[in-house]
């Protein structure tokens, strides 16, 4: 079953001067950050709250972060972010990312981000109120 359309959402974007290294090229290390304010921007889309959730001692972390680099962004090049969320079981949030520069849609990275939520103390848990805001985005489950 393909992902909801919920489940998928576009962010665009330019790169700033800072962002670049020596190389004149965006920083390795720069496109997580693109990946995490796309992530940030798909869970906004059903009102969830980073800081909110924090408030309420539930944490939402990465797990793992498996990154392939296909071209490199320079300075004032405007990308997509494209972000897909998928639920991998009861406790695993997966995201599908991709870069694409704009305007010729060309590939620079392609990601998949792994993560869950944990409480106060810890221990990985999906409180009920993240499980109904989460249900909103579903796309399949494996």
């Amino acid at each position: 079953m393909p992902p909801s359309e919920a489940s998928r959402s576009e962010l665009h974007m330019q790169v700033r001067d800072y962002e670049c290294d020596m190389g004149l090229v965006v920083n390795n290390a720069v496109y997580l950050n693109y990946l995490e304010h796309a992530r940030h921007a798909l869970l906004r889309k059903v009102g969830l709250s980073f800081g909110e959730l924090a408030k309420r001692g539930i944490f939402l972390v990465v797990t793992r972060i498996e990154a392939d680099f296909k071209g490199s962004l320079t300075a004032a090049d405007n990308f997509v972010v494209q972000t897909t969320f998928v639920r991998k079981g009861r406790l695993r949030l997966q995201f599908i990312q991709s870069i694409f520069r704009e305007p010729d849609r060309r590939l620079m990275l392609s990601a998949t981000v792994t993560g869950t939520a944990v409480n106060a103390q810890g221990k990985p848990e999906i409180h009920p109120d993240l499980e109904l805001a989460l249900s909103k985005l579903i796309g399949p489950t494996d």
